[in-house]
């Protein structure tokens, strides 16, 4: 397996004038949720590991947990405050009297009331980097971006991300105020994002986070029927990806990838993740993944990923993939950027 010495390279997130950040960052969702059951000292030992490893970008948002992964992490971020950027997101509206609720709300009011509350969990005076989690269409881009962009006057925000939008959206809502990243599922298993969101980035100089950079797993080519192999609690099991006919279908694409892996000493994650780390080649953009983890060993093997150099034959070969994957990549895609798509 491709092993990591020292730290890994470092980009400006959002132009020139950014914060230096690791090319690969890290995503703290599942220490909280999603992904079953989780050891708290071996997540606070690999958050440890991740800033060791030079991996700077610490990702999470307030829908984590019902907010309990912005507490998880207010330790961590106040004995690293210096040396970390700090992402959250809002607009994942929660209920804790109903699990299942899941709604989207972009009012101005609305987001004030977020942003005083990730403050307050991670206790921090300012976030360095705010996310619009989703984007919903009924309020005009005039009205949440410029209330994102009054947080920025007001110091408690230092640059804005979005998340899930189109190329048109991120044009539009850049017109407000300059957007840093724009954080949306970008992978070998998902590339509907390469339609109109790549080459606006691209062109606004906006950084790319892709989120789920492993197919929320499947990239690893560690199992092959979710309903057999993941705990309860795993919401994969409920993703069409990871079910049934599609979930062994998918698997049977991974061929090119274990090859690959195995003629560069390399695993299937990292062969995934240096696809990406090959995007800014392709695209003429930064990007920094941000694969999750809550074992040290899953830390530093993902950022081992950041030395491997494909050949332009590996990278013709894992070209195919994303169009023969089978399934979307929610139940429900209407709050993705994909639904929105001309």
């Amino acid at each position: 397996m491709t092993t990591l010495n020292g730290k890994i390279d470092t980009v400006r997130l959002g132009g020139p004038d950014g914060p230096e950040t690791g090319v690969q960052g890290f995503g703290a969702m599942g220490i909280s949720e999603f992904y079953g059951d989780t050891d708290e000292a071996a997540a606070r030992d690999t958050l440890e590991a991740a800033l060791e490893a030079g991996v700077t970008l610490i990702d999470t948002a307030d829908a984590y947990g019902h907010g309990a992964n912005e507490e998880f992490l207010a330790p961590f971020v106040a004995a690293h405050r210096d040396e970390i950027v700090l992402a959250t997101k809002f607009a994942l509206e929660r209920r804790v009297d109903d699990p299942t609720y899941r709604g989207i709300n972009n009012d101005p009011a609305y987001i004030r009331k977020s942003v005083e509350g990730s403050l307050r969990r991670l206790g921090v005076e300012t976030i360095d980097l705010y996310y619009m989690h989703r984007r919903d269409p009924a309020v005009p881009f005039a009205e949440s971006v410029g209330t994102m962009a009054e947080l920025v006057k007001e110091g408690k925000v230092r640059q804005l991300g979005l998340s899930e939008v189109t190329g048109p959206e991120l044009r539009e809502a850049y017109a407000v105020h300059p957007i840093a990243a724009l954080q949306s599922e970008w992978s070998l298993f998902s590339r509907d994002v390469e339609h109109s969101a790549v080459g606006a980035a691209a062109e606004l100089g906006v950084t790319f986070v892709p989120y789920s950079p492993l197919g929320r797993g499947f990239l690893t080519g560690s199992f092959a029927d979710a309903g057999k192999e993941l705990a309860e609690g795993d919401f994969r099991r409920s993703q069409p990806r990871f079910t049934g006919e599609n979930a062994e279908r998918n698997a049977a694409l991974l061929e090119p990838l274990r090859a690959i892996a195995a003629e560069h000493d390399a695993t299937p994650a990292q062969i995934a993740l240096a696809w990406l780390h090959h995007r800014p080649a392709v695209h003429g953009l930064t990007v920094v993944p941000i694969p999750g983890t809550r074992k040290r060993t899953r830390l530093l093997e993902n950022a081992a990923a950041t030395r491997i150099k494909l050949s332009a034959a590996d990278l013709a070969a894992l070209e195919p993939i994303a169009a023969l994957v089978t399934g979307d990549r929610y139940p429900d895609m209407r709050s993705t950027s994909a639904a929105r798509e001309a």
